[in-house]
């Protein structure tokens, strides 16, 4: 009930602002065309003003040439384009007037002015004809036929007198200026004097709903005021009267049954008591599910430890093997044995990185893996690789055939890490391949879907094979499928989850797929350099 009287006297009082408003717009717009309208007249008037002093300059000039004194042409042109000006002017001027109001009281006005305006453009084509074929006066020629001569020329045109036709226009345009003028102050006043009334309305229906809903808001308000204090002492038996079906009985039953609610809360309380002490007990449990969980991420830990080994064993069996095939044999030139000794050092260099990496996931900080930018050609850490895994081939009796893409391919990225992810690849296939196998790997340049360049270095292993539901899980730390484990015992799960980091670091992607012939397809993708975008294309 009261929300539909406020509603309604809101309504009201918007709409008397609104009304207020409107008319208000219309009041200035109405003292708005008043003004252009003046202020068109002003500047007519001020227009043939001008043109009578346009006149009169031309004038001089012509008796000043006819008497032999003067009469310069540039100021002949120079005056009579001036009255062309002039008279433009007017004639647009007067086309905005009939525009601005072309009412039946104004049309006589209007009419009037164009005819004077068409008398002036008559009367200066005479002038221009008149001007441009005079000439000085010859000796013994009065001056005083002269002078006539040329009033009758300036002030007379088909028989209208040129100097009271402007005249007039002066004085008509001067009353329309007063008239128009003394409308907008007309309309001014009306719209003072409607907003001053409307705000005086307005403000005193205000007051006067401010005062009726003050009294009609005073009885249900105290009420709820008593029903809240009486609830705040704690007295939950008293009860609002609530006997009416506007918004405030609707308040004071919902206190009502708040009360209640609040009564029967408290002979819940025991029962609730008792709840919370079987939740202790229950998050006592849990506490010690997630104790003996954290004994469990212990003992993987210590585990993991344990696993490193593994990790580390790789590149300490490629310095093996490199130094046993280069000490096997004949002795060998020193070429060879620098060769053969700076495979070691850079394998060694690589176990660092290993031991580092190890150190980082083991702190669950991927994102801290360092890298050493630089322009290179895949090839170089491709090649790199694949020294140091023949090696380890070598010693499980499994031979590596590798095909290389005919044209560099440019990439920017740190050569080490670059060679140690192609490197946790070939490790895989190699370890998981069954002897007298083949690893083939091959690089080559590719488009992806947005027409971006990039190169892909695959490697396909007739190993062992990846079942189809774990290989969502290849990239996760300590994680090692069915077939690994039967296949090797030892190993972490760790240089798929470190391979893929440091390409993901690169702006690259590791993907592994089963291939329908058997084993494993392994495949990292790398973007090539921006500058030879156009070059991966056309190849």
């Amino acid at each position: 009930m009261f929300r539909k009287r406020l509603l309604i006297a809101l309504a009201v009082l918007a709409a008397a602002a609104v009304a207020q408003g409107l008319v208000a717009v219309w009041a200035l717009g109405v003292a708005e065309r008043h003004v252009q309208r003046g202020r068109v007249a002003s500047d007519i008037q001020l227009g043939f003003a001008h043109m009578s002093v346009a006149k009169q300059r031309l004038r001089g000039w012509l008796l000043q040439m006819k008497s032999g004194a003067g009469g310069e042409p540039v100021l002949r042109d120079r005056y009579q384009e001036e009255m062309r000006q002039i008279l433009s002017s007017l004639q647009a001027l007067s086309r905005r007037a009939v525009e601005l109001d072309n009412s039946d009281g104004t049309r006589m006005e209007h009419v009037q002015r164009q005819d004077s305006l068409a008398v002036l453009a008559r009367s200066l084509d005479e002038l221009d004809q008149t001007v441009m074929s005079s000439r000085p006066l010859d000796r013994g020629v009065d001056m005083h036929f002269a002078w006539l001569s040329v009033e009758q020329i300036f002030d007379q045109s088909q028989g209208r007198d040129l100097r009271g036709l402007i005249a007039q226009s002066i004085a008509r345009e001067a009353a329309a200026v007063q008239r128009e003028r003394a409308a907008a102050d007309d309309a001014l006043r009306w719209m003072r004097s409607l907003w001053l009334g409307t705000a005086a309305a307005v403000a005193l229906a205000a007051l006067l709903l401010a005062g009726h809903f003050a009294r009609a808001l005073r009885r249900p308000l105290d009420r709820l005021t008593q029903g809240a204090q009486a609830l705040q002492h704690g007295d939950l038996a008293h009860r609002i009267t609530a006997d009416g079906a506007d918004e405030f009985s609707v308040v004071a039953r919902s206190f009502n049954a708040m009360a209640e609610e609040i009564a029967q809360h408290r002979a819940r309380e025991d029962l609730a008591r008792q709840q919370l002490e079987a939740l202790v007990s229950s998050r006592t449990a849990e506490l010690q599910s997630a104790l003996e969980a954290l004994q469990e991420m212990d003992r993987r830990r210590r585990q993991l430890y344990a696993d490193i080994s593994h990790e580390l064993r790789t590149p300490t069996t490629a310095i093996r093997g490199e130094a046993e095939i280069t000490l096997r044999g004949r002795d060998r030139g020193a070429d060879e044995y620098k060769a053969a000794l700076t495979r070691i050092v850079d394998t060694s260099r690589q176990l660092g990185l290993v031991i580092e990496d190890l150190l980082t996931m083991t702190r669950s900080d991927a994102d801290a893996l360092s890298l050493h930018r630089r322009n290179l050609d895949m090839a170089t850490p491709m090649d790199d690789a694949l020294a140091q895994a023949r090696a380890l081939a070598h010693e499980r009796q499994i031979s590596i055939e590798a095909k290389s893409w005919p044209r560099p391919l440019p990439v920017e990225g740190d050569p080490l890490r670059l060679r140690q992810i192609i490197m946790v690849l070939l490790d895989n296939a190699v370890r998981y391949s069954r002897a007298g196998s083949v690893v083939r790997v091959c690089s080559r340049a590719v488009m992806d879907e947005n027409g971006r360049a990039g190169c892909e270095v695959e490697v396909h292993d007739q190993g062992i094979g990846i079942p189809q539901d774990e290989l969502g899980h290849v990239f996760e730390r300590n994680f090692r499928g069915s077939r690994a484990r039967r296949h090797r015992a030892d190993g972490s799960g760790l240089g798929l989850s470190i391979g893929l980091a440091l390409a993901q670091a690169h702006g690259g992607d590791i993907t592994l797929s089963t291939s329908p012939e058997g084993g494993t397809v392994a495949v990292f993708r790398l973007p090539l350099r921006a500058e030879v975008r156009l070059e991966a294309n056309s190849a």
